[in-house]
């Protein structure tokens, strides 16, 4: 295709206001980020838990309140957890992964940084994290992407988990949103590839995530499109729900980027 050079001056104009605007955002957000949480550093707080294990290859629902800290652990092997939410009062307002990383100017999720809805206002933040690897990229496994398993049979895959998911909270397949992937070690190379980094997933590996309003919540336990490995292979995790801590004033997650800030301000209003 031919580029006139109108075009191609539209074309270089757009690139140099977003680079100015990426300049700007990334001038406001923090010089460092947290590390990532220690194993073992994090304890769960004493009182009632509400624990359910998905096995490998499942799903879970919940009603999540705002306040409540959702811990998804990994149990006995690796494995990739998808989560979609929504607005508990109303679902039409849902997670947005685009805008998690546009607002943010990062794919790199990790301890310290929120996830937006697509109001722009935060759903959850991000308070512990031993693994820092995770997908807002790619999104979760498919029937089609399921074929490269040798495997006879039907493989459960994430996209089909959620339309029962989403049948089980009152919603359809036209209700499910593009989802975040837990423990999926997913970057993009210098060519803008997506790749599989190998970075280690262990048993006893966690994210913890902090409801910021009332939320329905979606999570799938199944291998990630990327994952190398060519068996169908995951292991058991564990959802906690539990109440933490009020958040401090100068609470991270709230305060770390001036995105985040607004984000908050949004959901006040």
């Amino acid at each position: 295709m031919t580029v006139t050079p109108d075009t191609q001056a539209r074309m270089d104009a757009h690139r140099r206001r977003y680079e100015e605007l990426k300049a700007e955002g990334q001038g406001q957000a923090p010089r460092v980020m947290p590390a990532p949480t220690a194993r073992g550093s994090v304890l769960l707080p004493p009182g009632p838990l509400k624990r359910e294990t998905i096995p490998a290859g499942w799903y879970w629902t919940s009603r999540l309140l705002a306040g409540e800290t959702l811990r998804i652990a990994l149990m006995d092997a690796p494995s990739a957890v998808s989560l979609i939410a929504w607005n508990a009062a109303d679902p039409s307002e849902r997670i947005n992964y685009a805008d998690t990383v546009k607002i943010q100017w990062t794919a790199a999720l990790g301890k310290g940084r929120v996830i937006f809805s697509d109001m722009g206002r935060v759903m959850f933040s991000i308070v512990e994290d031993t693994s820092g690897m995770h997908d807002a990229l790619v999104g979760g496994s498919t029937a089609a992407s399921n074929r490269r398993y040798k495997a006879a049979g039907y493989l459960r895959n994430t996209r089909d988990n959620f339309i029962l998911a989403a049948g089980k909270l009152g919603l359809d397949k036209r209700d499910i949103p593009p989802c975040l992937t837990f423990f999926a070690p997913v970057r993009t190379d210098a060519e803008g590839r997506f790749v599989w980094t190998g970075a280690p997933r262990d048993a006893g590996d966690f994210v913890d995530l902090r409801a910021e309003m009332d939320m329905l919540v979606a999570l799938s336990n199944c291998p990630h499109p990327l994952d190398p490995n060519p068996d169908y292979a995951a292991g058991n995790v564990e959802a906690i729900r539990f109440w933490g801590s009020e958040p401090a004033f100068d609470d991270f997650c709230r305060t770390a980027t001036r995105e985040a800030a607004r984000g908050f301000e949004n959901l006040a209003r």
